[in-house]
């Protein structure tokens, strides 16, 4: 009996990690929905516009680096827009200084690279990124 039981259990472990492995992580989803975004025809243009919110964002045949990340999220679900500036209103003071607001402008905080490293990583830890041959590779 004992056999039995043991053996019921390596199948349900069996089964949920094969189940698990064919369920893709977040940051797997992620990182297709930014693989995707590559397939887009997307001209730099990196000028200040006046953009809906919640769920704003700059037409979509023109952009910035960030833009990239942004519509990478927002495949997801995730509107970043709405989280980088209900965090600003929250920590203002946390975020560079850059620009000399005296507020958080929904309009461009989140397309900004300093207010997502600081959103991303508020303790002031670095990104994992590394310059590698003019480009970044992470970790």
């Amino acid at each position: 009996m004992r056999s039995l039981s043991l053996y019921n259990l390596v199948l349900f472990f069996a089964l949920s990690t094969m189940a698990q492995a064919d369920t893709p992580t977040f940051g797997e989803k992620l990182a297709r929905a930014a693989q995707d975004r590559t397939r887009h025809n997307v001209r730099y243009d990196g000028r200040y516009l006046s953009i809906a919110y919640p769920g704003g964002d700059v037409p979509a045949d023109q952009g910035v680096c960030t833009d990239v990340v942004i519509r990478s999220y927002r495949s997801l679900g995730v509107d970043l827009q709405q989280l980088v500036h209900e965090d600003m209103i929250a920590n203002f003071s946390a975020y560079p200084k850059i620009w000399d607001l005296s507020r958080p402008d929904s309009n461009i905080d989140h397309r900004r690279v300093p207010n997502l490293n600081t959103f991303f990583y508020p303790s002031g830890g670095q990104c994992h990124a590394k310059r590698q041959g003019g480009g970044f590779s992470g970790w």
